[in-house]
């Protein structure tokens, strides 16, 4: 059977074996496999994604058909549980840092959009015992950044599932951009905090939140707007309130429910700060996307460094999809309008995923413009 090899080409390309062996130096980790390496892993581990592969077994058998040297299921397993995921989640760090060159989208605003959230995967509780959830499943969260100019995540902090998000969502701001984030990291206090160090931020809040002392701002009437009304005031009860005045955006969205969100965007719109927040809605699309084609859900192994470095090379996997289409679909003038992912899905639906990969990297190489790209981002 004829062997596969172009996306183990290209992801060689652009994570070469000296970067594993760098940042294993860097963990104190000493790789002493002489053939399955902690690189042939990562291999193994994007290719599982690429290929929704449904097990260790079953991963062996299609190695080879993906240009991989065959290797026994039981190496390929405990070599997932021994290599320590912060390799992986570093490989992935610097794979963003090397493919985000972005087209950015045009939304009349003067930073980029960081959309914050988190999903959760679920399993029995008897796979995961360290990361019990509640009921009879064990869980565990990806909470990421995702840059909505880019359609990339920008960074990534893994947690069991029961991690609430706010916390870790301060961990993943940013003040070079502005935060869009759901009612679950509404804290009031953050909120003061975020003002007080210059941090733009687009929040929804409850409904049980308290508007006290509102004020309405003077803004020019829109004609056929969705946002209702356009205030500052205090965030919550005398027992819990916000020590300082917020600007509050209530608006309609597409199905007539009205949605609330606080901002420290004085310089915008209330249109302009509607349409912000449904910017958020990418990142909802975004991890529908990876659970439905790269297989997120189906997790091969049992243990903390196997379930994440799974997880990070199926996030390393998309990474580099869209980094391929961003630089190619230029060449290609049909699907040069369509976003990624609905172009990803249109390619699966007619079983032209793997052809789209391979064609486009030719399509590089012929206009020798994938030696190019590379050449300044592989040092």
């Amino acid at each position: 059977m004829k062997k596969s090899t172009t996306f183990t080409n290209l992801v060689q390309m652009l994570l070469k074996e000296e970067d594993v062996i760098q940042l294993l130096k860097e963990l104190n980790y000493e790789d002493t496999a002489r053939k399955f390496t902690a690189h042939q892993l990562l291999l193994f581990f994007m290719h599982a994604a690429l290929g929704q592969w449904t097990g260790y077994r079953s991963g062996v058998g299609q190695a080879e058909i993906c240009g991989l040297q065959p290797v026994c299921y039981s190496t390929f397993s405990t070599k997932a549980s021994e290599v320590p995921y912060e390799l992986f989640k570093g490989l992935f760090h610097l794979l963003v840092s090397r493919c985000n060159r972005a087209t950015k989208r045009r939304l009349n605003i003067p930073i980029e959009l960081l959309l914050v959230d988190s999903t959760t995967i679920t399993v029995g509780k008897n796979r995961l015992p360290w990361a019990l959830f509640h009921g009879e499943r064990a869980g565990i969260k990806l909470h990421v950044a995702f840059a909505a100019a880019t359609e990339q995540p920008v960074q990534v902090i893994e947690t069991i599932g029961t991690a609430h998000d706010g916390p870790v969502g301060e961990k993943l701001a940013d003040k070079d951009y502005i935060l869009v984030n759901d009612r679950a990291y509404g804290k009031i206090q953050r909120f003061d905090l975020y003002v007080t160090e210059k941090q733009y931020f687009v929040t929804r809040i409850k409904e049980n939140v308290t508007l006290v002392k509102p004020r309405s701002l003077k803004n020019e009437n829109v004609e056929a707007s969705n946002v209702m009304r356009d205030i500052t005031c205090y965030l919550g009860t005398p027992q819990c309130q916000s020590e300082l005045r917020h600007r509050v955006v209530i608006f309609q969205d597409n199905h007539g429910h009205e949605i609330r969100v606080v901002t420290n965007l004085m310089h915008l719109s209330g249109e302009q700060v509607a349409e912000i927040y449904k910017a958020r809605w990418g990142i909802e699309v975004f991890f529908r996307w990876i659970k439905q084609n790269l297989n997120v859900p189906v997790l091969f192994g049992t243990t903390q460094n196997a379930v994440f470095n799974q997880l990070f090379a199926a996030l390393m996997t998309y990474v580099i999809l869209k980094w391929l289409y961003d630089h190619s679909k230029s060449l290609v003038v049909p699907y040069k309008i369509l976003p990624f992912i609905r172009f990803t899905e249109q390619m699966r639906h007619n079983h032209l995923h793997a052809e789209w990969i391979i064609a486009m990297t030719k399509v590089l190489e012929k206009h020798v413009y994938l030696s190019s790209l590379l050449n300044p981002i592989s040092g």
